[in-house]
């Protein structure tokens, strides 16, 4: 059996007229890819009942896969239930399984069920339910000139979730065994993808042929990749894994869609103990990090957004002297910063950062692009001062994720030099404090 051929169709005015940027075709390829399905081909076409009839048609005489994207929505121009039925010579009818979807997610919602939204369960007959884990549009299934046709929400976050938990895995069972593709990932932090591709040709100069390196940037974290597209690999690709995770060691923090803040949190909650943050740079965006992670109030109680000079003296006890004699950008005044949030919080651990974000500010001794970070807990409390040049939401972020990394590599007694710190070290300026 050949590799499936599979089609995208995507809908919308707002992504003609260039409202919408289309994104959603690129994840789902993404998706698919990992999974060892290549798109062949995709169409963008409006809001125009006749034009989705007949690329519906076209398609599914072309193709084995067809992904609708969008127009499953509770208005006028939603179309594609609509213009499926047409294409399928079937008529729309009230779908039982949808129609409880929708008072179930209003009912969640405390929302009363318009009208408008009824639409929704208004679906070619016989066609099969995709369910929607959080949205409240189902997306739905219907086979056309033997062509599998799968119909997805626009919403890209419901469109991921749907295709992560509902059509790739279905997708998987019908590729042939010896087409099947395996991809491993992990999360790297600190070092870029070049220096990784020159670790990598230096310890490694013969990489096998079968098995594919990839990297994918997503600030602040780089994806390695290690593909595979047959059993054999697949096996290869275990042991080449292992050696990745070797070369890069602590660097890696962790496989697959691991995130840095869950990360933090989820080593922070199995020892039990709590952080605060000291904040003036990233303006409380450390702490907002953090708490995004489902749990984190089991391990983060109160934070410091300490922006003047002001209320860093009387929020965290910084003596005014420090901040006159060093300035607000300095070893000194971090160290204080930190040692009052701790004070403070009653906090195990504690971050504290104070820096230049730009694009003013800057000085020749202390430019935009520098800040001076101090982490640890009451026993040991560490510095460094970094060079991180670019825009005001670069350094920002940077310095956030530096933040809980280096929160992180104590968390796990990492005994490992971060690359950045050297790397991005501003004159040299690295000390420990005990």
């Amino acid at each position: 059996m050949d590799a499936l051929k599979v089609q995208l169709l995507l809908t919308g005015n707002e992504i003609m007229s260039g409202d919408v940027i289309d994104s959603n075709s690129a994840m789902i390829a993404q998706l698919l890819k990992a999974i060892g399905i290549e798109v062949q081909r995709k169409v963008t076409v409006g809001d125009e009942l006749n034009t989705l009839v007949n690329e519906i048609k076209t398609i599914t005489q072309q193709a084995d896969i067809l992904i609708i994207n969008g127009g499953l929505g509770p208005t006028i121009d939603d179309m594609t239930a609509q213009a499926l039925a047409l294409a399928a010579n079937k008529p729309i009818v009230r779908h039982p399984q949808a129609m409880q979807h929708l008072k179930n997610w209003c009912h969640q919602r405390n929302y009363r069920l318009s009208e408008p939204n009824k639409k929704q369960a208004d679906l070619p007959q016989g066609c099969e339910i995709i369910a929607n884990s959080v949205g409240s549009a189902v997306g739905f299934k219907l086979t056309l000139n033997n062509c599998e046709i799968y119909c997805t929400p626009g919403v890209p976050s419901e469109l991921k979730l749907m295709l992560e938990q509902e059509i790739t895995p279905e997708l998987n069972q019908k590729i042939p065994e010896h087409l099947k593709t395996s991809v491993k990932r992990m999360q790297v932090f600190g070092i870029g993808e070049s220096t990784i591709q020159k670790l990598i040709d230096e310890n490694f100069p013969h990489w096998p042929s079968d098995i594919e390196l990839g990297f994918r940037a997503a600030m602040p974290l780089i994806e390695v990749k290690l593909t595979s597209r047959n059993s054999q690999a697949s096996k290869l690709a275990e042991v080449w894994h292992r050696k990745i995770v070797a070369l890069l060691g602590d660097h890696i923090i962790g496989e697959n869609s691991t995130k840095l803040n869950k990360v933090v949190v989820d080593l922070l909650a199995k020892q039990q103990k709590t952080i605060t943050f000291a904040e003036s740079c990233t303006g409380g965006l450390i702490a907002s990090q953090l708490t995004q992670v489902a749990g984190a109030s089991q391990v983060f109680e109160a934070g410091f957004i300490t922006y003047s000079n002001n209320i860093k003296t009387a929020l965290l006890g910084v003596n005014e002297k420090i901040l006159n004699q060093h300035g607000a950008v300095s070893e000194q005044t971090v160290l204080a910063m930190a040692k009052g949030a701790l004070a403070k919080s009653q906090a195990d651990y504690v971050v504290a950062v104070s820096g230049v974000a730009g694009p003013d500010g800057g000085t020749t001794e202390k430019p935009v692009g520098i800040v001076w970070i101090a982490w640890g807990n009451n026993d040991i409390l560490n510095t460094c001062c970094l060079y991180l040049p670019g825009n005001r939401h670069y350094f920002q972020h940077y310095v956030a994720a530096a933040s809980l990394d280096l929160i992180r590599r104590m968390l796990i007694s990492s005994s490992e030099s971060a690359y950045y710190l050297e790397e991005r070290k501003f004159k040299a300026k690295f000390s420990e404090k005990q």
